[in-house]
């Protein structure tokens, strides 16, 4: 029989916060010199008391709420003792029995099939410093910057099937904290991290020892680890051998996992109360407040999107990104405030998501640094279901359009509207037919496929500001079709 994998995944986000999350140090830095983003408190000094910030907890209580979580009533903090060369206190102020969200559930598409994934927790605690090893070196460096940064860390349930599943889920917790504004959940800067906790069973068999893989700054590398763990597993306990309870990490480079350490149990860390921090009551109010302030969710939006009339996969894909539903939206809806008629959806996603994104790439340009504006992109498409310009003259005008021009005044100033003239039309015709009368005697003897031969010269004679069906039309008369 083969083996089941079951997976829990550990998720942590760096909380969008303007301090940190027990002082008033700033959080945001932005390329200054290591150790520079440090106080009393951070270095661990004596003396020094946590004040909580209140910012952080209402962004994890608005995404405990995102995540359908039970957030009401008392939350409180311990100290989990371990001694890490980037932890100066020696201990990490985190939450051990009253985490501030629990028992959700997120649902996630994955594969084309529906799953859904229970949350078990989600906790506030401080976040640890940076240790880099330089090569070759005697010695490793210590930057305390991220040291006492507000961090959420969300833990699921064992529901998680495969790698495909865990992208998936990671891609809609992202979205979700995105959206919020609870943070930026970028994996390339540290804003967003994940273990996975992994085990093979056979079927009816008990669930077996799990191991621990650290700290996966990539989606990518959380579904490679998760293979490559899983496959690992199955040779150990197909040779007869047993799998023990460690920690291990991920080699980018060699794509496999190492061990790091034994697995800490929780007797380890030596919880007790924090004594400086008093339990916090989460009342229905305050949940109520929180709960009016928060924005659309993926979920909505997608549902809002599909109504409209748009495609699954560009809908998915429009409420997944901020950056892109917030210029959709502008752009489907900023020309009706002003009494022009709303562009057509999906037509509108055609082109922002292919067109525009694809244009953009190719400039190594993002959405959000170029001059696009969305007024723009939706009398492009505007103009183009009136039948004032061609698809192709579109095209040509969107590199202007991208640099923040007007795409009716570049029509009216460079007089690019269609040719609805069927005289000028016709003398195109008639030039394409006696320049090919070979074509043109294949079309009158049966191969009416033919006809586009002739159809592009006559588009190209006529800058492709002609309608396009006025001229199958007028080719067809003159071809006697």
């Amino acid at each position: 029989m083969p083996y089941r994998a079951v997976i829990g995944l550990e998720v942590h986000l760096q909380l969008k916060t303007r301090s940190k999350i027990f002082s008033a140090c700033p959080q945001e830095y932005h390329g200054e010199g290591p150790n520079t983003f440090t106080d009393p408190f951070t270095l661990g000094l004596p003396g020094t008391l946590p004040t909580l910030n209140r910012e952080a907890v209402e962004l994890a209580m608005m995404f405990g709420l995102a995540l359908n979580c039970d957030v009401s009533g008392f939350t409180q903090f311990h100290r989990k003792n371990y001694f890490y060369p980037d932890a100066p206190k020696n201990f990490q102020l985190s939450q051990y029995d009253r985490p501030i969200a629990r028992d959700g559930v997120l649902d996630v598409v994955a594969g084309g099939e529906a799953g859904r994934v229970r949350i078990k927790r989600a906790h506030l605690e401080d976040d640890a410093g940076k240790l880099t090893h330089p090569t070759y070196a005697p010695y490793s460096l210590l930057d305390l910057n991220r040291a006492g940064s507000s961090l959420l860390e969300m833990v699921t349930e064992a529901d998680i099937t495969g790698a495909e599943q865990a992208r998936a889920f990671l891609e809609a917790v992202q979205a979700i904290a995105q959206a919020l504004g609870v943070s930026d959940a970028t994996p390339e800067e540290g804003k967003m991290r994940c273990d996975v906790n992994l085990s093979l069973h056979r079927e009816g068999e008990p669930w077996g020892t799990k191991v621990e893989v650290k700290n996966l700054n990539s989606f990518r590398s959380v579904a490679r680890a998760i293979e490559y763990e899983a496959a690992r597993q199955a040779r150990v306990l197909d040779g007869g051998g047993t799998i023990t309870q460690d920690t291990l990490g991920w080699d980018e480079g060699g794509q496999k996992t190492f061990v790091m350490r034994t697995k800490e149990g929780e007797a380890d860390y030596r919880y007790f109360p924090e004594p400086d921090l008093p339990p916090l009551d989460i009342t229905p109010q305050w949940i109520e407040a929180v709960r009016a302030r928060m924005p659309e969710l993926p979920a909505q939006k997608k549902a809002r999107y599909l109504a409209a009339g748009v495609r699954e996969a560009d809908a998915q894909t429009l409420s997944h990104d901020v950056t892109l539903s917030r210029f959709y939206d502008e752009a489907l809806t900023g020309g009706a405030r002003g009494g022009e008629a709303q562009p057509d959806p999906q037509k509108l996603a055609n082109w922002l998501l292919t067109d525009v994104t694809g244009q953009l790439a190719a400039q190594e340009r993002a959405l959000a640094d170029a001059p696009l504006r969305p007024a723009h992109l939706a009398t492009l498409v505007r103009l183009i279901d009136a039948g004032t310009i061609s698809g192709r003259v579109a095209k040509d005008l969107l590199p202007d359009v991208l640099a923040g021009h007007d795409p009716a005044q570049l029509v009216q100033e460079r007089g690019l509207s269609v040719v609805t003239d069927t005289a000028a039309i016709d003398e195109a015709i008639d030039a394409a037919m006696q320049a090919d009368p070979a074509t043109v005697e294949k079309v009158r003897g049966g191969n009416a496929k033919a006809m586009n031969a002739l159809f592009g010269p006559v588009m190209k004679a006529m800058n492709g500001q002609a309608k396009p069906e006025v001229v199958r039309e007028r080719l067809m008369q003159k071809l006697g079709l």
